[in-house]
């Protein structure tokens, strides 16, 4: 597959785009259109348009539905074709029961679902124009309250996604009450606990992957920094528990775009312990704008070639599908 080199864009102080993208008829009362702004650092929007294609599928992609990603449907689908991208999946925050969990800016509401569907309906309309499939999946949560997850449930089983991501976003409020609420405050308290909750999750079988799995160890939740030695024991548990059920761990690279260290998720130490327990992995950027289609995944494919990783995990109507890791095309 030749690469795709992408087209020259201005890079701004900060975009305000607004989410033309809005069905009234199955929006209902409120909002129409929402406007989300982004602000980046001039010396940093290289960062995301300068990069070697290595794979043509991002299974980890937001929409401006979460309230904080921009693109629509039409830029999205453009922007993966210049990048070689044959198959994307839609993965936008599930909607949950209450704000603690993030309100507006961090994920829609359920009454919106009927727009993501069409927002997704219409990528996959224009994808398949140009030859890209587009799949339909959520970002789903990961949480120690079965009665949370009941109500999340009923979406999960209404819905026919694709593709299910768990992910534990232990920096919202709902998380740091639970955890509060039982005196657990130290780091140590709080990382083995991530990684039990993880592991629970992958037991549950409601999800396929798990997404940026060592997040924990970003967004200030710790008071001091994360060595995954130290908790070896715990993540291998939580590890054996996605090798057991035949759950998948993502290989996320937005990890070393957000300023807190070089690394994609999960850390190369967390890796190799996962390519010794028999764990599967999904790809995805993590995508909130359409210039972050396929980020870092020449760090992808150098963490997967250390390791010998053979093929790489998706998902259409929750079934997985092995794609091989195709040997590298001499330059």
């Amino acid at each position: 597959m030749a690469s795709r080199r992408p087209k020259a864009r201005r890079c701004a102080d900060s975009v305000t785009v607004p989410l033309a993208f809005a069905f009234a008829g199955d929006r209902g009362e409120g909002v129409l259109f929402r406007t989300v702004a982004v602000t980046a650092e001039a010396d940093r929007c290289g960062t995301f348009l300068c990069f070697t294609m290595e794979f043509d599928f991002d299974t980890h992609i937001h929409t401006p539905l979460c309230g904080h990603a921009l693109g629509e449907p039409e830029g999205i689908i453009e922007a993966a074709d210049e990048r070689g991208l044959r198959m994307i999946t839609f993965t936008c925050h599930i909607p949950m029961p209450d704000d603690s969990f993030g309100g507006r800016g961090i994920r829609m509401r359920r009454e919106e679902l009927p727009v993501y569907r069409r927002f997704v309906g219409e990528a996959k309309r224009l994808g398949e124009a140009r030859g890209i499939e587009v799949r339909y999946g959520i970002e789903a949560e990961i949480f120690p309250d079965e009665g949370v997850m009941a109500q999340m449930d009923e979406i999960l089983k209404a819905e026919p996604f694709d593709f299910v991501l768990g992910s534990l976003h232990h920096q919202l409020p709902a998380y740091h009450t639970w955890l509060r609420e039982r005196g657990l405050v130290t780091d140590a308290e709080v990382i083995r606990h991530y990684f039990r909750h993880l592991e629970a999750g992958m037991h549950s079988g409601r999800y396929d992957s798990v997404a940026h799995p060592d997040l924990i160890r970003l967004y200030g939740t710790l008071a001091g920094p994360f060595d995954p030695a130290d908790y070896e024991e715990v993540i291998r548990g939580a590890l054996r528990a996605a090798a057991e059920s035949g759950s998948c761990w993502e290989i996320n690279t937005s990890g070393k775009f957000k300023g807190q260290g070089p690394h994609i998720h999960p850390l190369p130490e967390i890796f190799a312990w996962a390519v010794e327990e028999g764990v599967a992995f999904t790809l995805g950027s993590d995508t909130h704008a359409p210039e972050m289609l396929a980020q870092g995944f020449d760090d992808a494919r150098r963490l997967l070639d250390n390791h010998g990783v053979a093929s790489l995990r998706t998902f259409l109507k929750r079934e997985p599908e092995e794609r091989p890791v195709t040997a590298r095309a001499a330059s």
